[in-house]
Formats: C-alpha cells, sequence, structure tokens
C-alpha cells in the first residue's frame, strides 16, 4: 500500500538494480519508492546464470577494472548474505582443441587471483590426473589440463527479494503491477503516472531511477521533455535445465560449435547449461529460448559429459531467456563493454537518470553511484545504515 504521495526517489523497475537503488536511498535516509510493472525480478533478474562472480572471461577483454569491481563485491556479498550466496569450486577442462592453451589460462588464473587478494579461496590449482575421473563424468578423451577455482553461487530472485525485504525495513515502498505511462519533469522535479488495478495514480520525486533493465529506452520514451538516449542492442542469453548431478561444482567450458564461454553447473538438485549470445529485435516482454539455442546448449553438454549425448529437446525440464543490455555496435557481443552506465538528463542536479547494462554481482556498488550522482538534487537526510553492512536474509 503507497502511505504517501511524494518521494524524494522514485524508481522504475523492480530487478537487482531497482530494488539496490531502494535500499542505497533509504539507508541514506531518504524516501523511496519502487514501480515494478510485473513482479520482483521478473526480468533479466530471474534469468541469469545465478552466479557472483569476478567475471574471469571479461579478463580477456582487459576489462579489469569491472572484474577488480565485482570481485570486491563478491566478497562483500560472502559476509552480509551468507544464506544467499555460496562458495562453488569452479573448474576449466583444457583439451586438445580448445582455442586457449593452458599457459594462457594459467595466465587469466594468476591474475583472477591477484584481483582477489589475499583470500584463500583466491588460489587455484591444477588437478593431478588421477583426479580427472571423479569430474561428474567430465570426458577425459584428449583432455590435456584441468584448473579449479573458486567463486560464488546464488539465487538471483530470492538475492532481489532480500535487498527489497532490506529497502523496505529502512522505510522504502513498493508498489507491484504498476507500470509507469508517464513522466513529467519540472524545473527541479518530478511527476510520475503509473497505473494499478486500471487506475492511474500520481506521485511526486525530486529525482526518477529508470532501472527498467531491456525496457530502459522504452520508459525514457514516456517521459516529457523527452531525454536522450544511448543506442543499445538486446543480447538474448538461454538456459536449460536437465535432470542430472553436479556434485563436484560447476565447470565452465568452450562450446565446441564457435569457442564461446558456457557454463553446466548444479541448481536446485538438477543439472543447468548456459547461456547463448543472440541479438534480440522484439518486445523484452516476448523473449522466448529459440530452438536452435537449446540445441547448441544440449550439443555442448553432451561434448564434455557423455552421459548426457542422448538427450534431446524433449528431455528439457526448464529453459528460460534473458535480455543483457549492450552498447550497440558491429562487434561481437563477447567483445564489448560490460561496465554499467549511468545516464542523466543533465550534469548538474539531475532530475532523471537511466541505468544501461550492469552486472548482478555489482549491484551494490553500482547503485551506491547512483545515489552518489544523485546527491546534489537530493534533500539532505540523516543516513540510518551502511548497505556495506547490511545483512541480507532469505
Amino acid at each position: 500500500m503507497i502511505m504517501s504521495a511524494n518521494y524524494d526517489i522514485v524508481v522504475i523497475g523492480g530487478g537487482i538494480h531497482g530494488v539496490g537503488v531502494a535500499q542505497a536511498a533509504a539507508a541514506r535516509g531518504h524516501s523511496a519508492l519502487v514501480l515494478e510493472q510485473n513482479t520482483l525480478a521478473s526480468g533479466t533478474s530471474s534469468r541469469s546464470t545465478k552466479l557472483i562472480h569476478g567475471g574471469l572471461r571479461y579478463l580477456e577483454s582487459f576489462q579489469i577494472s569491472l572484474v577488480y569491481e565485482c570481485l570486491r563485491e563478491r566478497e562483500l556479498l560472502l559476509k552480509i548474505a551468507p544464506d544467499l550466496v555460496r562458495l562453488v569450486p569452479f573448474h576449466i577442462p583444457v583439451f586438445e582443441e580448445t582455442g586457449r592453451p593452458p599457459w594462457q589460462i594459467r595466465i587469466g588464473l594468476s591474475l583472477y587471483a591477484i584481483l582477489t587478494g589475499l583470500v584463500p579461496h583466491g588460489r587455484f590449482i591444477s588437478l593431478p590426473k588421477d583426479q580427472w575421473q571423479n569430474l561428474d563424468g567430465l570426458t577425459t578423451h584428449r583432455l590435456k589440463a584441468v584448473y579449479r577455482y573458486w567463486d560464488a553461487q546464488t539465487d538471483d530472485v530470492a538475492l532481489t527479494r532480500a535487498v527489497m525485504d532490506s529497502a523496505i525495513s529502512l522505510g522504502a515502498e513498493l508498489s507491484l503491477h504498476s507500470r509507469c505511462v508517464n513522466v513529467e519533469l519540472d524545473k527541479d522535479s518530478c511527476v510520475v503516472d503509473y497505473e494499478r488495478d486500471g487506475n492511474v495514480h500520481s506521485c511526486h520525486a525530486k529525482v526518477v531511477v529508470n532501472a527498467s533493465g531491456p525496457w530502459v529506452n522504452h520508459v525514457l520514451d514516456r517521459f516529457t521533455p523527452g531525454l536522450p538516449q544511448r543506442a543499445v542492442d538486446l543480447v538474448q542469453g538461454t538456459h536449460i535445465i536437465v535432470d542430472g548431478r553436479l556434485d563436484r561444482g560447476i565447470y565452465f567450458m568452450e562450446a565446441p560449435q564457435d569457442h564461446r564461454a558456457i557454463f553446466a553447473l548444479p541448481w536446485k538438485d538438477k543439472l543447468m547449461v548456459g547461456t547463448t549470445e543472440h541479438t534480440y529485435h522484439g518486445d523484452p516482454a516476448a523473449v522466448v529460448p529459440l530452438k536452435e539455442e537449446k540445441e547448441y546448449l544440449l550439443a555442448g553438454l553432451a561434448h564434455y559429459f557423455p552421459a548426457y549425448a542422448k538427450l534431446t529437446a524433449k528431455d528439457i525440464i526448464e529453459s528460460f531467456a534473458g535480455l543483457r543490455v549492450l552498447p550497440e555496435g558491429d562487434s561481437d557481443a563477447f567483445s564489448r563493454p560490460r561496465g554499467t552506465v549511468l545516464l542523466t538528463d543533465r550534469p548538474e542536479r539531475p532530475r532523471a537518470l537511466s541505468i544501461y547494462g550492469g552486472k548482478l554481482t555489482a549491484y551494490r556498488a553500482e547503485t551506491d553511484k547512483v545515489l552518489r550522482y544523485l546527491s546534489p538534487s537530493l534533500p539532505k537526510r540523516k543516513p540510518v545504515a551502511d548497505t556495506r553492512k547490511l545483512t541480507l536474509k532469505l
């Protein structure tokens, strides 16, 4: 239930970044309202690979600062969300046909360990051959090396809900099934109109944060006056879930078709494989896994784990597709920057800020930056908490 019509911050979007902004705002003593057109984490925030990680593969495209920030936030989440984020061993098998030779992977893992810092789980090892037979049925044909390192896994939906619960405990408010229909920018404030239960409601805010993920430019179209937008590509990533077990951890592999990175990981007593990269041009609400994506992931699983070689699309228990927001470009999705872009309506005292992209792992640091951008536009309040110290609970 909405108790007020006036807020310091109105957030459009109930994904991990939207609820993160609400938590960061409420921790600083600000009043905040989250408007979500569906349910919490109903978009990309429920369709990730469920990892809290530094992003080892981004070292290859020299996104070192992004990896460092994600590793720092991973360590923090392990402390403040122990019920939601847990360390898991990751395995990188290297075969004769693997595109990256062992020395290159060792260099990447060494840099990853340096960026992680002096923690026991920051180290990696090369597994001796006598342990290769104990890796969940991983084929040893033409296998040259297996590296083990540590990263973390989460339930992305549960994490999003936990952050929103934390925000609510600090005074933030949430309105579900509330679709933003118009945002009018005045000189120093905003009026937000949203539809809920067939009726249009209005509220006032000092600033509006557009955290709508793949809908970011769709929402910007509803601002008056119109605001500049970044040209983006929506990149579809599909995952499949099949019957199976992975008791030794997560496997970080190259897809045999194109050498892209894919993961095989345990998920709720099943086996999940993902992800794909496919440019999407339709309505973000209508994204669904494609037949060829399912076949691609099944082939990748069968290539490395022969016990699953006979699986077909009929054996897929569940599949889901999410959308990543990347800068528009002609290059492949892997080589494009993955850092978050914050776009404001004006450089000084912004009234509106849009979030482009973003990493699940780094949501807290990224939303902290949002509040720093907006601080000149917000009234002075007494902070009531520090998001670095707030425990997140199931």
